[in-house]
């Protein structure tokens, strides 16, 4: 079997090996959320703005819990993502908060095939692009579901960060996009002394090629800003300088550690 071209079952297994871990994890705050917690962070709500009475179009959503906090600040949310097991759990999830979220599981680039709609935002956060090997394919989804005038929101972390290894100690990537990344970790960002294994497929994305990609496919760049701290401690050898605020300890404010991009969709 080529790796790289059986990437879609590959990591849909790698994210349905992950779901159950992470719904039981710190990281999650499971009950917290069922609580009534957000868990959106404060770069993407700054972003989001006023969402009462918007339709919202989330990409990549995992189990749901962005989605469900979206649709809880007044939008009609809909989530889509790779892993089946995630969707259910979104479901499930919709369902015991009380959300009309919808949530549809599909790859994103099959999306138009699942769903005919345009929606006033489309965002996507956090670890998403990674998994995808063509950005012009993604821009061109995110313009295709946005209407006219539309807006996109997007964070995501740095590429700077995936150029070191593990531990932040050396570079052992190219910044640039130099084809299919394949590994095999045990446990997961969210608990890493899980008892699971998985093999993924990733792709390092420059900025230059994430920004020009949305360019090319008809939106207008309105903003790009990067931030010395990464909202979740998804990383090793962290440290928290202020709540819900993490750098590499060694690393300190050097390095940048998230972006984020706003984009109107031109008519």
């Amino acid at each position: 079997m080529n790796t790289e071209n059986n990437y879609l079952e590959i990591n849909r297994n790698s994210w349905n090996n992950r779901t159950e871990t992470h719904l039981q994890s710190e990281f999650y705050d499971l009950e917290g959320f069922l609580n009534g917690k957000s868990s959106l962070n404060d770069i993407e709500l700054n972003l989001l703005g006023n969402l009462q009475g918007k339709s919202v179009l989330h990409l990549q959503c995992h189990f749901g819990q962005d989605t469900i906090s979206i649709s809880k600040l007044g939008a009609k949310a809909t989530g889509v993502d790779l892993s089946d097991k995630a969707i259910e759990s979104a479901k499930k999830l919709a369902i015991d908060t009380e959300s009309n979220a919808n949530f549809i599981c599909c790859d994103i680039y099959d999306l138009p095939n699942h769903l005919d709609q345009q929606f006033d935002i489309v965002f996507t956060s956090y670890g998403t692009i990674g998994w995808l090997p063509d950005l012009d394919k993604w821009a061109n989804v995110v313009s295709q579901f946005l209407k006219p005038n539309g807006q996109f929101i997007f964070v995501e972390f740095h590429p700077v960060v995936w150029m070191f290894d593990d531990n932040f100690e050396t570079v052992g990537y190219r910044y640039f996009n130099s084809g299919a990344i394949v590994e095999t970790e045990n446990g997961t960002y969210a608990d890493r002394n899980a008892e699971i294994t998985q093999s993924y497929v990733t792709w390092n994305h420059g900025l230059s090629e994430v920004v020009n990609s949305l360019i090319k496919n008809g939106l207008e760049i309105n903003s790009l800003d990067e931030f010395d701290y990464s909202p979740y401690n998804c990383f090793n050898k962290t440290i928290e300088f202020e709540p819900k605020k993490y750098r590499i300890e060694h690393l300190d404010n050097k390095i940048p550690m998230v972006y984020s991009i706003t984009a109107t969709k031109k008519i």
